[in-house]
């Protein structure tokens, strides 16, 4: 289980980002993150999967513990190996190298051959397949999804976390990588799930956090989250306004931030 406590990072120095944030993803659950632009989830993430470095921030309060260790201070291959993997926002594959070669720099923490399992990807997602010694950057956006998946998928992990993976993307592909999300989910993969569009994470998740201005603001099972107010109305678009006026006028704000 990936358990977070209390965690406050800060980028360079003064910039707080995240205050006071606790959530927990069991084993074999998917767990969605809500939130605005700029409420933190990427930096969330970062502290997970030890990026934060690259950034010039650091975990000043509380802690990460995967499976009962603490992953603060530990390099981001030593967290790959331990069992997380990360599909980061906007894909970035190696676009210069072919899609065979991304699965293999996938597979970058394990020893032996894996060219079975790329096999199976290329089987698994025949377009990957179909270009297999292309280079990636010569994919179309959902098809850098795909790739970018199976890429994290090579390192074998327990837990895998998602940032955004719908983005950019036409609502056909997004129905696939939602499907997709289910698919590995059902082989027994954890899921941290963070995705713009709240109806499709509610739907894949069991449990859900909202976070905005670098705190929770909200928790609970996503059917919970499906029927809070809130939610609905800033989230899932289910305001009720019955005419211009209201529309004009209305100043509600959200529960959470009374």
């Amino acid at each position: 289980m990936l358990d977070i406590a209390n965690i406050e990072v800060v980028y360079n120095g003064v910039m707080l980002v995240l205050q006071g944030v606790s959530l927990q993803v069991p084993d074999g659950a998917v767990v969605a993150l809500l939130g605005p632009n700029g409420a933190g989830k990427t930096t969330l993430l970062r502290a997970i999967t030890g990026l934060l470095d690259l950034h010039d921030g650091e975990v000043t309060k509380g802690d990460i513990a995967w499976r009962g260790q603490s992953v603060l201070q530990r390099p981001a291959s030593d967290i790959v190996k331990s069992g997380i993997s990360q599909v980061m926002e906007g894909r970035r594959v190696l676009a210069e190298l072919t899609v065979e070669e991304n699965l293999r720099a996938g597979a970058y923490t394990r020893t032996g051959d894996v060219s079975e399992d790329i096999d199976g990807f290329c089987a698994r997602f025949p377009i990957l397949g179909q270009r297999r010694n292309k280079p990636a950057g010569y994919l179309s956006g959902g098809e850098q999804q795909m790739l970018a998946i199976a890429r994290a998928l090579m390192a074998k992990p327990a837990l895998l976390v998602l940032d955004e993976p719908s983005l950019g993307l036409a609502p056909r592909i997004v129905e696939q990588v939602a499907e997709l999300v289910t698919v590995i989910n059902a082989t027994g993969v954890s899921v941290l799930l963070v995705e713009q569009n709240a109806r499709v994470a509610l739907e894949l998740a069991s449990h859900a956090y909202v976070i905005e201005n670098g705190r929770v603001v909200l928790d609970g099972t996503s059917e919970e989250l499906q029927n809070d107010r809130d939610v609905r109305e800033f989230y899932l678009g289910g305001g009720v306004r019955t005419n211009y006026r209201d529309v004009k006028l209305y100043r509600r704000r959200k529960r959470w931030l009374s």
